[in-house]
């Protein structure tokens, strides 16, 4: 696991992917510090980059809270640093509790960056014993528990402890401040109920104000130095005046501060520096002058002469018409200034426009009615090295308030202005230097801390693999029984698959073998099965249509047809439907396809979906043709043709040249038996006749007779009997041909 220092748009990314998700913002947070954090976390799981990592929490959410509990070290126990929480009983606690019975004022105390709640429900015991129990201190005090790990405060909220976190618990306290459930301890409601814990992040959201304790132990060190110096005003501002802050033993930021000053240094205990600055409306500190005793105007005056006279600082005084009216030696000297100059407008002197342009100021200073400050500014003089002037332009006011002159002022800053830039350079090294330190520093103590929390770790890891070990002791016994449970249950799902496979095998050859199409359909009409009749007769395979709407697919059959029907059968309008369709297969020949569309039921009534089953009806079809042809034919033919039932002998249908040739209607002749048509033939004659043939021992008896007509017409006949046992009922046929013709010609011959 490898990684630069400088811009890592990965590292980068997975940050704000974390703030995203869940909302813990770690700007501000020691970079360096929170990568080798995750990276330790990422080798666990054997992440390979911070990309893989960020898709692997994306994968697996649950991660998470594993990262959060890595990154920001949820390490914590009761009373954790002994020595610590007894200088808090011992010299801090009875302060703040006094204060409140002085003042009357509800305590707040504020525990930030409380992990899993040891620590704010530490303090409450604390304060209880101090107060006479957990309902004093409901009634007068506050304890906010804060914190980033939503998940951690949601474990603290619930204050269930194992018996290896309450080790550092006295007896005293766990017996009178915990409830024992199960193999846990409690923390009691009662004490509880002081305890209100928030999510909240210390750099960005604002504190928790009027607090008289705040714990942030060992929290600090894991921020920059930038961020630190934004965290410790707000700390100040949250507490009231005199409160008390106590922070971690590997954290020393508040030795450096001017805003707290240590009460214990050893334990990290400070109290809150009141900065009570009186200042004035410009925001400069104010001074009221002490007039001086004994001091005439006139020895006034001379002092002031012999004063300015001396001074090596260059005065010049311009009136209020713009004339110069006063020049001190030193501005002789320094800016060339003479007595003709004296009097002279002002304007029109180089020293109103070189070292800087003062006209202006002169301006502006009245305007303000202050002194305008120029800082170092060149001035190069005829003969001598170049210097730095600084200059005051001040207005001059008389008794009565009203300004009368202005007052200049060149001091010679070359040697300020050389030493400063000088210091300037020494001071950005040793910051430098001072700042690589403090980060050297605070990087051995994160590291001290981090070490602290893993050999803690450890130690709590140890303590539940011994426990684990004797568990697992016991479970393995429950798994050889499990085991030789999952070998009988093993068995039964082998011999339970090779029977779903031989059903599933069995079902696929009775649709292979089927000699017409069976279609499964979902809900929506996409297709589920598809069998090899289909395939051959539309040219898809079940593979090409699997999934894809019914409706869609480019087959010879109009599928389009069908949507009314399949939909009204879906939605159980109907039970089942039938249709015929003119189709092309997959040959591009002309076939005839009755399709049935039956509803795919299961558990429940609303079908789960539709079958279809599509039948090649092309030469049955065209066999009823010829059926219904042959009918016609037969019917329409002047060849007598009679229906006969075989018991009676009567006339059960007969053609249209039967009709025409005996003059009666169908009707009448159904009335009739056949023999009532044969005058000279005795009915029992007749059944002798044809027993032959009913016995299917003949195919067929021909015989020659007379037949009766309407009006008393006979004429004689040849009749072909033939029988049809297999017909439903059973039918005598009787082919009547009038042999009239036939018996002329033997007459004439």
């Amino acid at each position: 696991m490898t990684g630069t220092e400088g811009a890592e748009p990965e590292f980068d990314k997975l940050i704000a992917f974390i703030q995203a998700h869940r909302g813990v913002d770690f700007r501000g947070y020691k970079k360096a510090s929170l990568r080798r954090r995750i990276i330790r976390r990422m080798e666990e799981v054997r992440a390979e980059s911070f990309a893989a990592y960020n898709a692997l929490l994306e994968a697996h959410p649950q991660e998470f809270a594993v990262l959060l509990d890595t990154v920001l070290i949820n390490v914590t126990s009761f009373f954790r640093d002994a020595e610590a929480w007894e200088a808090l009983r011992r010299e801090i606690v009875p302060r703040i509790v006094e204060r409140h019975r002085a003042g009357g004022q509800t305590i707040r105390i504020w525990s930030a960056g409380c992990a899993t709640g040891q620590e704010p429900y530490s303090l409450a015991m604390l304060f209880a014993e101090a107060m006479g129990g957990a309902e004093a201190l409901f009634q007068t005090a506050k304890i906010y528990a804060t914190d980033l790990d939503e998940e951690a405060l949601q474990s603290a909220r619930h204050a269930s402890y194992t018996a290896a976190e309450v080790e550092t618990v006295p007896p005293g306290l766990l017996e009178r401040y915990f409830d024992v459930s199960g193999d846990r301890y409690v923390v009691r409601r009662d004490l509880r109920r002081c305890v209100i814990f928030g999510r909240h992040n210390i750099i960005h959201d604002a504190p928790i104000g009027h607090a008289d304790l705040i714990l942030c132990r060992n929290l600090l060190i894991y921020l920059e130095t930038e961020t630190q110096d934004l965290v410790l005003p707000r700390l100040h501002y949250a507490l009231r005046d005199g409160a008390f802050l106590c922070l971690g033993k590997a954290e020393t930021q508040l030795a450096r501060s001017r805003l707290f000053e240590a009460v214990d240094l050893k334990h990290r205990v400070f109290r809150k520096v009141m900065q009570d600055w009186t200042r004035t409306p410009g925001g400069s500190l104010g001074f009221v002058p002490t007039a001086s005793t004994g001091a005439t105007p006139s020895r006034r005056a001379r002092l002031q002469e012999a004063i300015i006279d001396g001074v090596d600082i260059a005065y010049l005084a311009v009136d209020l018409d713009g004339r110069l009216s006063f020049a001190n030696p030193a501005a002789k000297r320094m800016l060339e200034v003479g007595e003709a100059d004296v009097g002279r407008p002002f304007q029109d002197l180089s020293v109103s426009y070189r070292p800087a342009e003062l006209r202006g100021r002169i301006e502006e200073a009245h305007s303000l009615g202050r002194t305008v400050r120029l800082e170092h500014q060149e001035f190069h003089r005829a003969a001598g090295e170049p210097m730095r002037l600084s200059i005051d332009v001040t207005p001059i006011f008389g008794q009565d308030g009203r300004p009368f002159s202005t007052l200049l002022a060149f001091t010679d800053s070359t040697r300020a202005y050389l030493l400063g830039r000088e210091l300037q350079a020494v001071q950005e090294g040793l910051e430098t230097h001072i700042e690589e330190l403090q980060s050297s520093n605070e990087e051995l103590e994160t590291t001290n801390e981090e070490l602290q929390s893993t050999r803690e770790e450890l130690e709590t890891t140890n303590e539940e693999l011994q426990s684990a070990n004797e568990e697992l002791e016991t479970m393995n016994e429950e798994l050889r029984s499990i085991n030789e449970e999952l070998e009988v249950a093993n068995e039964e799902l082998r011999r339970q698959s090779e029977e779903a496979g031989e059903f599933r095998r069995y079902a696929d050859a009775v649709l292979r073998s089927m000699a017409a199409g069976v279609v499964v359909l979902d809900r929506e009409l996409r297709v589920l099965s598809w069998n090899r009749w289909s395939e051959n007769a539309w040219g898809l395979r079940a593979d090409e249509v699997a999934g894809q709407e019914f409706l869609i697919l480019d087959i010879g059959l109009p599928v389009l047809q069908l949507r009314r029907d399949l939909h009204r059968v879906l939605a159980a309008e109907l039970p089942q439907h039938g249709t015929e369709l003119s189709a092309l297969d997959r040959r591009g020949r002309q076939i005839r396809i009755r399709v049935r569309i039956l509803p795919l039921l299961r558990e429940g009534q609303t079908p789960g979906g539709l079958v279809l089953f599509m039948e090649d009806v092309t030469e049955a079809a065209r066999h009823e043709d010829y059926v219904r042809q042959l009918g016609r034919i037969v019917g329409q033919s002047l060849n007598e043709v009679y229906f006969l039932d075989p018991d009676s002998f009567r006339f059960t249908l007969v053609n249209r040249g039967a009709e025409k040739k005996l003059g009666y209607s169908l009707t009448q002749l159904q009335q009739l038996p056949i023999t009532d048509l044969m005058p000279g033939v005795p009915a029992e004659a007749f059944r002798t006749l044809v027993a032959p043939l009913l016995a299917e021992e003949k195919q067929e008896v021909v015989f020659e007779t007379v037949l009766s007509a309407t009006g008393g017409r006979t004429y004689p006949a040849e009749i072909c009997l033939q029988y049809f046992a297999e017909e439903e009922p059973p039918m005598l046929l009787a082919i009547v041909h009038d042999t009239t013709e036939r018996q002329r010609l033997l007459e004439a011959s």
